[in-house]
């Protein structure tokens, strides 16, 4: 399986995802600028964490319109694979490939710590390695993961089995003090209609080794190998 991690300015994520792909899974992978507009021979498309732009005007809000967004917004259209991770969830938002949007975090601090997440759905083609109810070990490193949508989208997400994370307490209850960042619903991490592509504000790629203390994002790359097998 070949994966393509789209570079933009201010991306710092990723080498991280590099790593967990080529490294972690021995999967075949290449960085793509920004400036490119082709994704020819590429099975999955990742949008790592980082800064893109400086985050200037509103995160994410610059990159969408980088020139590799379009053959991005084609590829998931062609039923392409689609990971956005932190800074990639915030672009995907902006580009119209998920629906919402991430606003400044309740405290209006920077949040770099590790969180819990229970896993919503299992059945995805990044999700479905895990076990429905399970909970996770996973790092973030945000300021902007505060997840918002109207009253409709939320319920149309839930309706839909769309919410693939949530924030939640060690022993996987759902309350505001397990909550990081204010996301409505304690929500972690979404897919679009289709389910090929997925927004995560937790960084899976810092969750692969035991050297990194957790290897509960493992599973994520799996299931996308799975599903593409």
């Amino acid at each position: 399986m070949k994966f393509g991690i789209i570079v933009f300015p201010g991306s710092n994520c990723d080498h991280d995802c590099y790593h967990a792909v080529k490294h972690v899974f021995g999967q075949e992978a290449e960085y793509v600028w920004h400036k490119e507009t082709t994704l020819k021979g590429l099975d999955c498309v990742i949008l790592p964490g980082g800064f893109s732009y400086g985050d200037y005007l509103r995160t994410g809000a610059i990159a969408r319109f980088s020139p590799v967004m379009s053959e991005v917004i084609r590829f998931a259209a062609r039923g392409g694979l689609v990971l956005g991770i932190c800074n990639g969830f915030q672009i995907l938002t902006e580009a119209g490939l998920l629906p919402g949007a991430l606003m400044r975090n309740k405290g209006l601090k920077f949040i770099c710590s590790r969180v819990n997440l229970r896993v919503e759905n299992d059945s995805s083609a990044f999700t479905g390695a895990y076990r429905r109810g399970q909970t996770l070990s996973v790092p973030i490193a945000h300021a902007d993961g505060n997840y918002f949508a109207d009253d409709d989208t939320i319920k149309r997400l839930e309706d839909t089995d769309r919410v693939v994370y949530r924030y939640c307490s060690p022993e996987g209850s759902i309350s505001n003090e397990a909550n990081p960042n204010g996301s409505l619903a304690n929500i972690a991490g979404i897919l679009n209609d289709r389910g090929n592509v997925m927004g995560t504000m937790p960084h899976p790629e810092r969750a692969c080794e035991p050297v990194l203390g957790s290897t509960d994002g493992v599973r994520v790359f799996e299931s996308i190998l799975s599903a593409f097998a």
